[in-house]
């Protein structure tokens, strides 16, 4: 280990220092009610990094999502969540996370953090479940972790729907957000 890279004394084998995501191997995602079925998003460009201390409660993590990278497997469907309607990518163009706390919850963990969508912030939390550290091809010293939660997009304006017979709606409030997460330790 270098001399800025100690190993915290909760997790075997994770030592201390920032870690970039690797977009290649990592998925931010979510879910949400359309109709009677969900469908299922990516965004195809992000950016970020945790930075493990000593104590893991000291630890913080921030991530960059580029949200006009939405990808539902229609292009249709893609340009509306980049209007106005819903991202509003061309004025808002970034959704951000920075992490304001990092707790364990038996063997998994809580990621609170502020969670900013068209320039409305809000709290958040995320379950995370740790994967484990391993070394990849490169020597590199690799994390991984999933993580999820669930929003009421109302919350950060985006309130776009249609109304149906019997008083429903086309799209539900509910959206589930899940991150599958693979970080490599930075030199």
């Amino acid at each position: 280990m270098s001399e800025t890279a100690t190993a915290t004394n909760t997790i075997p084998g994770l030592v201390t220092g920032t870690y970039a995501l690797d977009v290649a191997h990592s998925e931010i995602g979510f879910t949400v009610r359309h109709l009677m079925t969900k469908v299922r998003g990516t965004f195809q460009e992000f950016s970020g990094e945790i930075v493990v201390k000593d104590s893991l409660e000291e630890s913080t993590a921030n991530v960059s999502v580029e949200l006009g990278s939405v990808h539902t497997r229609n292009a249709q469907r893609d340009g509306h969540l980049k209007s106005g309607d819903f991202f509003d990518a061309e004025n808002s163009p970034k959704m951000t996370f920075v992490s304001t706390a990092f707790k364990p919850e038996g063997d998994d963990y809580i990621l609170a953090g502020d969670l900013t969508i068209k320039d409305v912030t809000k709290p958040i939390e995320f379950a995370v479940e740790f994967l484990g550290v391993e070394q990849n091809a490169y020597g590199q010293t690799i994390i991984g972790f999933e993580a999820s939660s669930s929003i009421s997009r109302k919350d950060w304006g985006i309130d776009f729907n249609v109304p149906l017979e019997g008083g429903k709606l086309l799209i539900g409030d509910k959206v589930d957000i899940h991150l599958d997460v693979q970080a490599a330790l930075q030199a």
